[in-house]
């Protein structure tokens, strides 16, 4: 299974960005798929998580302004990031628990994609 993340760059503050992530490989179905932010030095924290179901969950600081969506049939998460702030700048990854269709399990993040919010 690979995770490959897409959609950074440079955008001024109050703008957006939709970041992509897409899943491939021998996948039976992703019951969890996650965003993660990471700043230099310092660990990853969760931003926004999604359930194959639907149920979502986000970081406080994001709360109002991200949304996080899935496109199951594609095996692709989507993170709307609107009304960015420079405090938003960092690398995004994310992740992925995965159930192949062989009946194992596996777990991993992509190579992540750097938003950097400045004017």
């Amino acid at each position: 299974v690979q995770l490959v993340e897409s959609g950074g760059g440079l955008v001024q503050p109050g703008g957006s960005l939709r970041l992509s992530c897409s899943a491939s490989g021998n996948i039976l179905n992703i019951p969890r798929m996650g965003w993660y932010r990471q700043d230099p030095g310092k660990e990853r924290k969760s931003v926004a998580t999604m359930t194959d179901d639907g149920s979502t969950e986000y970081g406080e600081s994001v709360k109002g302004r991200f949304t996080i969506s899935r496109d199951n049939a594609k095996n692709t998460a989507y993170l709307q990031m609107n009304s960015l702030k420079p405090e938003d700048t960092g690398v995004y990854y994310c992740d992925a628990g995965v159930s192949r269709t062989d009946g194992s399990t596996w777990y991993g993040w992509g190579q992540g994609t750097q938003v950097t919010v400045s004017s």
